[in-house]
């Protein structure tokens, strides 16, 4: 899958900077929300909040991949968002997370939600991207990262 085809340039956010699991997740919030302005912000943060009731979506490595499940969502939409330092994220390995890739998927198709979180957790395993990921310093340069691994 090319993360090119799920994120697009406004979803692709370098240098962020929060300070806390939950400010990540409610911007994550915040930007899916202006990308799927039909669905409500309120149950986008409720999505991916009951996910990490679940169990954290830390991957090790300061990756996340916070996620979530919206009735009447049709596409799978993702957004990339680099933080200026690690945040405590409850990750797999205890280390700070700073590359947070969020998806919002359609609820009911688990099939494919599990082939993209495969996909993608696949490329974040690559310590060259991961490191141009960290090095964007701005939104364009992100995701001219993200087009040129596709």
């Amino acid at each position: 899958m090319k993360l090119s085809s799920i994120i697009n340039k406004d979803c692709s956010k370098a240098a962020v900077l929060f300070n806390s699991k939950k400010r990540i997740l409610e911007y994550i919030s915040e930007l899916a929300h202006e990308q799927l302005p039909n669905l409500n912000q309120h149950d986008i943060l409720s999505a991916l909040m009951a996910r990490e009731k679940l169990g954290s979506t830390g991957i090790g490595k300061g990756i996340a991949l916070p996620h979530g499940r919206i009735i009447g969502l049709e596409v799978v939409t993702a957004l990339l968002l680099v933080n200026q330092q690690g945040v405590e994220f409850d990750a797999i390995d205890n280390r700070p997370v700073d590359i947070f890739l969020a998806l919002i998927v359609p609820d009911g198709d688990n099939e494919q939600h599990l082939k993209t979180l495969s996909s993608i957790a696949q490329q974040l395993n690559n310590k060259e991207f991961c490191k141009q990921l960290r090095n964007a310093s701005n939104d364009e340069e992100l995701y001219a990262i993200i087009a040129s691994a596709d």
